[in-house]
């Protein structure tokens, strides 16, 4: 498993502990399902570009974890600044977000030169 398999894994399951957070807790239902949703797609989206039938395909499939990034740190702020989140939690889950985007802009970059 590759460095940004595993970090998006490691995501995937504070994605899921956050939607239970969000569920039980602050009894916020939608925002947390898409949260949910795209948080744990871009893990899924690298796993299944493991087994690309091409290069093209490789490339795709990282791009899609990329947004799926991107989308996730849309819903980690609406969550934030609607007081879902405190300060501290939407920081330290933002923290780990940004870092799987820039490896996956890097990735990407890198796969279309």
């Amino acid at each position: 498993m590759s460095l940004i398999e595993e970090k998006s894994k490691r995501f995937a399951v504070r994605m899921i502990r956050l939607y239970q957070y969000l569920r039980n807790e602050k009894k916020e239902y939608v925002l947390s399902k898409q949260l949910l949703r795209s948080g744990t797609s871009i893990g899924a989206n690298l796993a299944e570009a493991r087994y690309a039938s091409s290069r093209n395909d490789f490339a795709a499939k990282q791009y899609i974890a990329l947004k799926e990034t991107s989308e996730t740190i849309y819903w980690l702020d609406l969550l934030y600044e609607t007081d879902y989140l405190t300060r501290e939690q939407y920081e330290s889950i933002l923290k780990d977000a940004e870092e799987l985007r820039r490896l996956l802009t890097t990735s990407t970059k890198t796969l279309r030169s």
